[in-house]
């Protein structure tokens, strides 16, 4: 079983920069796939990065060009580094794993408890 623990949320106003961690637990982490996704009140829960377990990514375009997803498998960490924050930006982020076709759908098996990301303009 996977326990993902996250990190780096905050507040920070507009054009800042959070860097997130998701910090797995579980020796096979590295087999996953792993999406961050973010949640507004009263908005459809969205994809915003998602990494293969061979490190290739991929972006919504709301974020293409700011953020930045990464992962460590020796460290069993996944980055989320978030520059040129908007308001927008604004929102629950949660660190999703398991099978590509599940995280790029409506999420893998295993969730993080979320972390607050607030944008002041």
């Amino acid at each position: 079983q996977v326990q993902l623990v996250e990190s780096g949320g905050g507040l920070v106003q507009l054009g800042g920069s959070l860097r997130l961690s998701c910090a797995a637990s579980g020796n096979t982490f590295s087999i996953y796939a792993v999406g961050w996704y973010r949640q507004a009140p009263g908005k459809q829960r969205e994809l915003v990065a998602a990494i293969t377990r061979a490190g290739t990514t991929n972006y919504s375009d709301s974020v293409k060009g700011r953020f930045a997803i990464s992962r460590d498998n020796a460290k069993n960490t996944v980055l989320l580094q978030m520059n040129n924050l908007k308001p927008e930006d604004t929102a629950v982020y949660y660190c999703n794993a398991g099978l590509l076709t599940a995280v790029l759908a409506t999420g893998g098996k295993f969730w993080g408890q979320g972390t607050q990301v607030t944008v002041s303009s």
